[in-house]
């Protein structure tokens, strides 16, 4: 298993960095007492997760900090892997964080000033025995959320997720994006087709006509572009909710496009919200 100790100067991004390896399945721990690691390793061990992250800072004082060393130590011995991560920032970056935030440091026993000069003495043993040491002065919270991503991401794929829509029964809330696409021809208006769902290819073909094909592309166009960006990013993954007016026909049958034109650049999971409710309208008429 992976055990990830995040420590550092108050300010230098902790708990950015905490969030970073939750965010990729990481289950995150703030400021347990190092004497408590090996209890905590062996219950997730038990419950089958095998990536845990624990963040311990200067707030949890200098007597649990002095047990760091001794409890990375016993882990090791006992075959569990840990990597300390200490994370530093020059004192003009930690002031302005300090003034910008307006918190106070944890520590308050004078000014700021001395205030971060005591936590760097408190924590030097910490950073010497550190794996790594991140300087985050020039780092912006999204830069060190992608070099830890870089670093510690498994085999975790971005996921777009396209979902298919009716107007009638509401606008998905939990997307980034909405899409109309009532613009496109309706087989709605064909009694041949009305009763079907835009997973036929007879649906498909009634709505993908040449003006069909044209906004589709454009749409497909945009999606991938806004999906690259955000894996580009820091997300790992993006939502685009696709909605015509019932959610039974062009919505559908435009996801599904979607679900085949996008699967070699991302994996694509296609949802049809309303399309099950869309049928049973059908079938009670």
């Amino acid at each position: 298993m992976r055990l990830v100790v995040i420590t550092g100067l108050s300010g230098a991004g902790k708990s950015t960095a905490l969030n970073a390896l939750e965010d990729i399945g990481f289950f995150a721990v703030d400021n347990l007492p190092p004497s408590l690691w090996f209890g905590l390793v062996e219950a997730i061990q038990d419950k089958g997760n095998e990536d845990v992250v624990v963040g311990i800072d200067i707030r949890v004082g200098t007597s649990f900090l002095n047990e760091v060393q001794r409890t990375l130590e016993h882990l090791e011995r006992a075959a569990i892997s840990a990597t300390a991560i200490f994370l530093d920032a020059n004192d003009e970056a930690l002031v302005r964080r300090f003034n910008f935030t307006r918190r106070t440091h944890p520590l308050s026993e004078g000014s700021l000033g001395s205030d971060i000069a005591s936590e760097r003495t408190a924590l030097a043993p910490l950073r010497s025995v550190a794996d790594e040491i991140i300087d985050t002065s020039t780092l912006s919270a999204k830069d060190l959320t992608l070099r830890l991503r870089r670093r510690f991401v498994r085999d975790s794929p971005f996921t777009l997720r396209v979902v298919s829509f009716g107007y009638k029964r509401g606008v998905p809330t939990d997307v980034d994006l909405v899409l109309d696409v009532r613009g496109l021809p309706n087989p709605f208006y064909d009694p041949g087709l009305r009763s079907l769902p835009g997973t036929e290819p007879a649906v498909q073909s009634y709505v993908f006509t040449a003006d069909g094909l044209d906004l589709y592309s454009d749409l497909r166009t945009l999606i991938a572009t806004l999906s690259n960006l955000a894996r580009d990013g820091t997300r790992t993954s993006y939502s685009v909710a696709v909605g015509c007016t019932g959610g039974q026909h062009r919505s559908v049958a435009v996801v599904e496009r979607l679900n085949h034109d996008l699967a070699s650049k991302f994996q694509v999971q296609a949802v049809h919200r309303d399309l099950d409710s869309a049928l049973a309208e059908h079938r009670d008429e």
